[in-house]
């Protein structure tokens, strides 16, 4: 992401993270933020269509740690799937190396919005108490759970906004050519992959963590230091 557009988006989510801020300009700032980044993806994706060198399909590996490390990396395949690119996850001792592959824009905006992410989950998570009588690993899982699906659908909103703003369906025909060249490399590296079996999450975190989720702001402001999949998440 060039250095005016990241200036732009940190200023706005310093905004929106300002204690002092209104839930409404919160949510304004966050909407203008998100809106940023869905744009950048869109007029990457055609500059890359005439000149596929600009953007080539690529991969990195992210380390996802613990505690709750299948948990971050279902927060990342929810933040990298609408962004249209893909996860492979691989066990590594009590965590995940999370194979992540892209066009090298859409992998830069996924460790932007992924690094900024996990830091708010941790801070939501800290700031919510568990009900009694509830398991706090299960409560946990379950809150994270939710506020990985809410992040996934505002974030296919935004991508599809940004879409339809730029021209429609040539628009649609040039992501979804993108999507496929992904899973294309996925399959190339991976020809004997395997979808892992659907979660049964029992705790009763699941609606706090949505309402976290609608409220994190999707874009993020300190994601220069530090390495994506580094930060805790309380246990």
């Amino acid at each position: 992401m060039s250095e005016a557009m990241l200036s732009k988006v940190r200023k706005l989510l310093a905004k929106a993270e300002d204690p002092a801020c209104t839930p409404a300009e919160s949510a304004a700032f966050t909407a203008k933020a998100t809106e940023l980044i869905a744009r950048y993806g869109v007029d990457r994706a055609l500059l890359a269509a005439r000149d596929p060198a600009t953007d080539p399909v690529g991969d990195r590996v992210v380390d996802v740690v613990a505690p709750y490390a299948r948990d971050k990396a279902g927060l990342l395949a929810a933040v990298a799937d609408p962004l249209r690119c893909r996860c492979v996850r691989r066990r590594q001792g009590d965590g995940f190396a999370v194979h992540l592959f892209g066009f090298a824009s859409d992998l830069e905006r996924v460790d932007l919005l992924f690094t900024s992410l996990l830091v708010q989950a941790a801070h939501g998570l800290a700031g919510t108490p568990v009900p009694a009588g509830e398991h706090p690993a299960a409560f946990r899982r379950s809150w994270l759970a939710g506020f990985a699906r809410v992040v996934s659908e505002r974030l296919r909103s935004a991508e599809a906004g940004a879409a339809a703003e730029q021209g429609g369906r040539s628009v649609a025909l040039v992501l979804a050519d993108r999507f496929d060249r992904v899973a294309r490399r996925v399959d190339e590296v991976y020809p004997r992959l395997r979808t892992a079996a659907p979660r049964r999450l029992v705790g009763g975190g699941f609606g706090s963590g949505a309402e976290a989720g609608r409220r994190a702001d999707l874009g993020g402001r300190d994601v220069v230091d530090g390495t994506a999949g580094s930060r805790g998440i309380t246990r």
